[in-house]
């Protein structure tokens, strides 16, 4: 029972005292929802074109956290790549398929069904792949975002079609 006294009050004695008032972060000043029918898919210069990317919450080139969703069709690939900060996926449809090395290869990839919550630390060689059918992920991570493939021929910026 005292050890949960303790962690009680710790968390007590650490929280922001309601005279703190932190700054909100742009677009985050009022409460308000997203729908799904709100939500504004659009191309991103650094996925392959059939691939939308939506900004949920933030500015992603911005520093600050920022939330975006990413709809990739069936049989879709995003080849290795990396981003400097830290993320977390959370699975909203679909089957979502990560591996983790320099190469694509199949055998490293791992499924994760609606609602599963992946971590992955920043600047972890990764690839995608939406092997089963569409999936849509949500990400969150504090900007801003970067995404750099480790071989410039898998980079669709690098198209000049």
């Amino acid at each position: 029972m005292s050890q949960n006294v303790s962690a009680i009050e710790f968390v007590a004695q650490n929280e922001a005292q309601p005279s703190e008032v932190r700054p909100h972060q742009l677009g985050q000043e009022v409460f308000k929802t997203i729908l799904p029918e709100d939500v504004v898919w659009k191309q991103f210069p650094a996925f392959p074109p059939s691939v939308r990317l939506a900004v949920v919450v933030g500015r992603p080139s911005k520093s600050g956290p920022y939330t975006i969703r990413v709809k990739m069709p069936h049989g879709e690939k995003l080849m290795p790549h990396k981003h400097p900060e830290d993320r977390v996926y959370t699975v909203i449809s679909g089957v979502f398929y990560i591996g983790l090395g320099d190469e694509f290869d199949a055998n490293k990839l791992e499924a994760y069904p609606p609602g599963a919550v992946i971590i992955l630390p920043g600047n972890t060689p990764h690839f995608h792949w939406a092997k089963s059918s569409e999936y849509v992920t949500q990400v969150t991570a504090m900007g801003p975002l970067g995404l750099e493939y480790l071989s410039a021929e898998d980079d669709p910026r690098n198209n000049n079609s």
